[in-house]
């Protein structure tokens, strides 16, 4: 028989031999059972694609059970201790790990496409005072389409190549340009001298001074918290990116879909509810009733537990390490002793050992990022600084994936049929 499922189906006692690959099977295979010739055949349901997979894909592997993230195969943990985010940016984009001549012609290519037109500081200048820096980066990348109107010659190998350096440079930009509008601050250009995260640092801090020294421990903490973000397999936003991008929009387009579900507060804004509820637990003597109110439904453990890990998310152990340099430098945030006793007691409590509920990447990050001097509103938008690679990379092997066609979804029509139209004055 071979890998194959076999399918009775008690409407009619046919059965069925459904191929299985990779462990999956095709959900177009139960098409073919109807009950007549007119039927539409059998469709598989699955609300927000929890057990459909809709892509093959080579760029990120995600063992949830056992804890484990790899990117194009390598282990987290390693990338974060030897690498460098433009590294691994581009060890996503092309599939391997770059020789020294690659790497100094790919980090020479982002160095010098990290700024923007001045129309496009011109745009994001036209945004309120008050606007949110993430509805700011959502419409400057969506904006740069504009700029790159030759973008959407997708099938143009050297085209996409320029595009997806474009997107990786010029992010760090817009992000920093939508910090500083919301600061009511100058702009700040890019320094072609500094590193990828220092450039980043420089962008948001830098006053009268005329050269910015970034301290090399937050741009090593910056660069290894962009590492761990990267990409995370088809959550909702590369989702997004995939869904938009098979209409073969251009990448910028397809890149703005992805930030306005990494917008979502289920999605870019854990880390925020994270700060939120350790400033409302207030001191560590509070933490046992916190404690007692998850328990019993009254409070909810915001950072812990996660959807695909059912294990200890790799990024939350690396990223916990990060924090002790980022407070050697800015000082320990108060928040930091709650945050540590909780973890405790929660990993000891039975509670949450049989749920499996283990601190997640957002448990920490929020703290850094607040270290750092970010306001709340701008944590999804350092989330999507370094998911940008991410994106790119699943956008590239979507566009080339012979089996991708654009996005369709069926549905389950639950609504009223075969209506007469009823004049406005008979309508009661």
């Amino acid at each position: 028989m071979g890998d194959t499922l076999t399918v009775t189906d008690n409407r009619t006692g046919e059965t069925y031999e459904v191929p299985i690959t990779d462990g999956t099977v095709r959900a177009m295979d139960f098409r073919q059972m109807k009950v007549s010739e007119e039927d539409f055949g059998l469709m598989t349901y699955d609300p927000a694609f929890t057990n459909t997979a809709a892509c093959r894909s080579a760029v990120t592997f995600i063992d949830g059970d056992a804890g484990i993230l790899e990117y194009r195969g390598y282990p987290i943990e390693q990338l974060a201790e030897h690498s460098t985010y433009v590294e691994v940016a581009y060890l996503l984009v092309h599939g391997k790990l770059p020789t020294q001549a690659e790497l100094d012609t790919w980090t020479e290519a982002i160095t010098m496409h990290t700024f923007v037109h001045e129309n496009v500081k011109d745009f994001m200048g036209g945004f309120r005072h008050d606007a949110h820096p993430m509805g700011m980066l959502l419409g400057g990348v969506g904006a740069l389409s504009t700029f790159y109107p030759d973008a959407n010659e997708i099938q143009d190998e050297a085209n996409r190549d320029i595009q997806t350096i474009r997107l990786i440079a010029k992010m760090p930009t817009l992000a920093a340009f939508a910090f500083r509008h919301t600061r009511g601050q100058p702009y700040v250009y890019p320094d072609n001298d500094l590193t990828y995260p220092e450039n980043f640092l420089g962008m948001i801090y830098k006053m009268t001074e005329l050269k910015y020294q970034a301290d090399p421990r937050l741009a090593r903490a910056l660069d290894i918290l962009f590492i761990l973000h990267a990409d995370h397999e088809q959550n909702c936003s590369t989702s997004a990116v995939r869904a938009v991008g098979s209409s073969q929009v251009d990448p910028y387009s397809a890149v703005a879909a992805g930030i306005a579900a990494l917008y979502g507060p289920l999605h870019g804004g854990a880390n925020e509810a994270v700060l939120r509820m350790l400033r409302r637990i207030e001191k560590v003597e509070n933490i046992p009733a916190f404690i007692e109110g998850v328990k019993d439904g009254s409070e909810r453990l915001m950072g812990f537990g996660h959807r695909v890990y059912k294990n200890f998310d790799p990024r939350a152990t690396i990223i916990k390490k990060a924090c002790d340099d980022v407070f050697e430098v800015t000082g320990v945030n108060p928040l930091l002793a709650i945050a540590v006793e909780l973890e405790k007691i929660a990993l000891e409590d039975e509670y949450f050992i049989s749920r499996k509920l283990y601190p997640n990447v957002d448990f920490y990050s929020g703290l850094i990022y607040e270290a750092l001097g970010l306001p709340v509103e701008m944590f999804p938008v350092m989330f999507a600084i370094p998911r940008t690679s991410g994106w790119i990379s699943q956008w590239l092997e979507m566009v080339q994936d012979k089996e991708q066609k654009i996005a369709r979804p069926r549905q389950i029509y639950t609504g009223e049929r075969e209506l007469s139209y009823v004049p406005i004055a008979k309508r009661s």
